[in-house]
C-alpha cells in the first residue's frame, strides 16, 4: 500500500511541479530549483537543507529530497514558501517572474493544475481504450433490487425484478438511474413482483428527493458477494477475514446479497458479532466487533457477471475525459455538502494512510492508474482552491491585478502566503495528528 502510494504520488507532483516548470521556462523565466520531496523541513526553508540527490543542469538544480511530503520548483523572483519579500527587495530583473506581464505569470501558476487535468485525461483514456468500460446487463439482475427509503416509498419492493423503463425493455442496469427517465414527465418503471407486472411511476418531485438523500441510487442489485480486499487494521483484519471469503451468516441472519448486509451492519454499529465465513470450502466463525459506521472494513466483490464495452481509441478519450471530470464533479459536491452540514469534515477527509489503504494491499497495476488517475484530479481541484499558498490563491491575486490594474504589493503577499501556510499546515495537523487520534479514542 504505502509503495503503490509514494509511486503515485510521486508521479503526479512531480508532473504538476513539470507544469509549473515547462511554463516558466517557456516565458523565459529563471528556475533555480525542481525537487521532487523537499530538501529542507517543510514550512521553514533554512532548516535540515540537504537532498537525497541532485544535479545541476545550466542555471536550475534538479534534485530529490528527504523530506517525502509534495515538491516544489523554485522560480526566480516569486513569493512562495522558498522567497518573502525581503529576498526581493532589488529591482526585478528581466529573467525574473515578477518582471512578466501578469497573464504570462498566470498561466505560469495554472501550469501545474493544468499538467495534473491533462495527465487524469490521459490515465482514463488509456484506461478506458486498454480495460473497456465494465457494465452490469439488466439480465444478470436475476434476484432483484433492494430499494432504499427513497425507492420503497415511490413503490419499489426488497426482490423485484425491473423489466421495463417507461414500457420498453433496457440491456444495461445503469439505465434505472438514467437522468432523462428521472426528469421527464410520466415516466415509470415496470417491475415484476411475484409473477405480477406492477408500475412504479416517478414522482413530479423525484429530482428534488434525490438530492435530499444526497445520492443518485434509490434501488440496488441484489448481489451475492465475497471478499476482494480488507483493510489492514480494520475490525475485519483483526477478527480473521481474508480475502476470498464468502459471508455466509451475520449472527443468527443468513447473509445472500450485499446491500442487506450492509443494512444489517448498521444495525450492529459498534457492536461485536459473529461471522460464518465460507473458506476454501470449509465453514468458519470469526469474531468482529463492527466500527461506529457500521462497517467492517473490506472491499467485495459482486458474483453477478459484468460485461465489458469495448472503445476505438477515439472513441476512449471523449469518455475518458468524462470519468476524469467526474472525480471533480465529485469533489464539487462533496465539498458542498460538508459546507451544508450534511456530511461531517472530519468524516471526509483522509491522510496518507487512507489514501494507501485506497490503493489497496495488493500491486494491480489497472487499479493503480484508477487511483493514480482519480488522485491527480483531485490534486488540481484541491490546488485551484483560492487560498493563499496554494496556485489557486496566486491565481485569485493575480486576476484580481489583470481586473485592478495594479498588482498588490509584494509584502501584503508575503503576508498573505503566511497566513496561507498557517491555513495549511492547521489542516495537515489536524489530518495527521488529531484526526486519527480522535478515532483512535473513539470520538
Amino acid at each position: 500500500m504505502a509503495g503503490q502510494m509514494l509511486l503515485g504520488l510521486s508521479i503526479l507532483v512531480g508532473l504538476h511541479e513539470f507544469g509549473h516548470f515547462a511554463t516558466a521556462k517557456y516565458f523565459k523565466i529563471r528556475v533555480d530549483k525542481f525537487y521532487i520531496f523537499f530538501d529542507f523541513l517543510f514550512p521553514l526553508p533554512n532548516v535540515l537543507n540537504f537532498a537525497l540527490l541532485k544535479k545541476k543542469i545550466g542555471e536550475t538544480e534538479y534534485g530529490l529530497g528527504w523530506f517525502p511530503l509534495g515538491g516544489y520548483v523554485a522560480i526566480h523572483g516569486m513569493i512562495d514558501e522558498t522567497q518573502d519579500a525581503d529576498s526581493l527587495a532589488a529591482e526585478p530583473q528581466p529573467n525574473e517572474f515578477r518582471a512578466k506581464p501578469a497573464w504570462q505569470r498566470l498561466i505560469v501558476m495554472l501550469g501545474g493544475i493544468i499538467m495534473n487535468v491533462i495527465t487524469g485525461i490521459i490515465i482514463f483514456t488509456l484506461l478506458t481504450y486498454t480495460q473497456g468500460e465494465s457494465y452490469l446487463p439488466a439480465s444478470e439482475v436475476r434476484y432483484g433490487i433492494l430499494p432504499n427509503k427513497l425507492g420503497e416509498e415511490m413503490g419499489f419492493r426488497t426482490g423485484d425484478k425491473i423489466v421495463k423503463i417507461n414500457g420498453r425493455p433496457f440491456t444495461e442496469f445503469n439505465e434505472v438511474y438514467n437522468p432523462e427517465v428521472m426528469m421527464g414527465s410520466n415516466s415509470f418503471y415496470t417491475v415484476e413482483r411475484q409473477g405480477q407486472l406492477v408500475d412504479v411511476p416517478v414522482p413530479a418531485n423525484f429530482i428534488d428527493r434525490l438530492s435530499e438523500q444526497g445520492q443518485q441510487r434509490f434501488v440496488l442489485p441484489r448481489n451475492p458477494f465475497a471478499v476482494k480486499t480488507v483493510n489492514s487494521g480494520s475490525p475485519a483484519d483483526k477478527g480473521g477475514l481474508m480475502p476470498d471469503d464468502r459471508i455466509v451468516q451475520l449472527d443468527q441472519k443468513k447473509v445472500e446479497f450485499f446491500p442487506e448486509f450492509q443494512q444489517d451492519l448498521l444495525a450492529k454499529a459498534g457492536k461485536p458479532v459473529k461471522l460464518v465465513v465460507e473458506r476454501a470450502g470449509a465453514l468458519k466463525t470469526l469474531d468482529i466487533t463492527v466500527d461506529e459506521e457500521g462497517k467492517l472494513g473490506f472491499f467485495p466483490k459482486s458474483l453477478l457477471h459484468e460485461s465489458v464495452r469495448h472503445y476505438s481509441f477515439a472513441q476512449s478519450i471523449p469518455v475518458g475525459t468524462n470519468k476524469a471530470f467526474g472525480v471533480i464533479t465529485n469533489q464539487i459536491t462533496a465539498f458542498g455538502k460538508i459546507f451544508k452540514g450534511e456530511a461531517s469534515f472530519r468524516k471526509s477527509v483522509g491522510g496518507p494512510w487512507e489514501i494507501a489503504q485506497q490503493y489497496g494491499p495488493t500491486w494491480d497495476w489497472v487499479w493503480f492508474w484508477t487511483m493514480t488517475g482519480m488522485l491527480s484530479m483531485v490534486l488540481a481541484f484541491m490546488n485551484l482552491l483560492p487560498i493563499p499558498a496554494l496556485d489557486g490563491g496566486h491565481v485569485i491575486f493575480l486576476l484580481y491585478e489583470m481586473i485592478a490594474g495594479r498588482k498588490p504589493s509584494d509584502k501584503f503577499l508575503e503576508n498573505a502566503q503566511k497566513v496561507g501556510m498557517m491555513l495549511l499546515l492547521s489542516l495537515m495537523a489536524f489530518v495527521l495528528i488529531i484526526n486519527p487520534l480522535l478515532k483512535k479514542i473513539g470520538i
